[in-house]
């Protein structure tokens, strides 16, 4: 079983990206069941040991090994020179209507906030955390959007299923989705703008 864990978390360091349990099963030619209950006592390992700088995580179908979150500031500088992405209100609710209305459109997104959504949805694109989903039906075949697996590693969602329930949102006094629950979990993963707005989504 220890041999069994240790493969597992081999091929998952070496990826360096998440494994589909299809893969995992290829490699190790270990049962989908077998290896499911292997990463879950992983898991717990992990969990009982909060001084490893490490976590596996569920992403959908797939697992990866992650630096925890708390880790972040000290290993952004070395693997990405960008500015360390900041999210502002206008950037988190165009979000959250993504998140909510997968392979939405540019004009439907506009149409719900009341304002342009270029610059935020050029931003979400820059960050990994939407991408495109093709072309609609809808006349003029406008481009669709959705979120990323990123986007759900982020935020520490397994899949979409684990959003919280719309009805929990609100709309203020200009229109817009106040979008709480998002908004914690932005200051938790210190994505969310400074005081001073400085490299702030706009």
């Amino acid at each position: 079983m220890q041999e069994a864990k240790a493969m597992i978390e081999a091929i998952l360091f070496a990826a360096g990206k998440e494994v589909t349990i299809q893969e995992l099963m290829m490699a190790t030619e270990i049962s989908q069941e077998e290896i499911e209950n292997l990463i879950q006592e992983m898991q717990e390992e992990m969990n009982r040991n909060p001084q490893r700088g490490i976590e596996l995580v569920k992403i959908e179908d797939s697992y990866q090994l992650c630096a925890k979150k708390e880790y972040y500031e000290y290993i952004y500088p070395l693997i990405d020179k960008r500015a360390k992405p900041n999210l502002s209100n206008a950037a988190i609710e165009t979000l959250a209507i993504i998140a909510y209305n997968q392979r939405i459109t540019r004009a439907e997104i506009e149409s719900i906030r009341g304002v342009g959504a270029d610059a935020c949805i050029y931003k979400l694109l820059e960050y990994g955390l939407i991408e495109e989903a093709g072309k609609s039906d809808l006349p003029g075949k406008p481009m669709t959007y959705r979120t990323t697996k990123d986007f759900l590693r982020k935020f520490g969602y397994t899949s979409l299923k684990e959003l919280p329930e719309l009805p929990r949102f609100k709309v203020d006094a200009n229109r817009q989705i106040v979008i709480d629950e998002l908004r914690e979990e932005c200051e938790k993963n210190e994505i969310i703008e400074d005081r001073n707005g400085d490299n702030e989504i706009k």
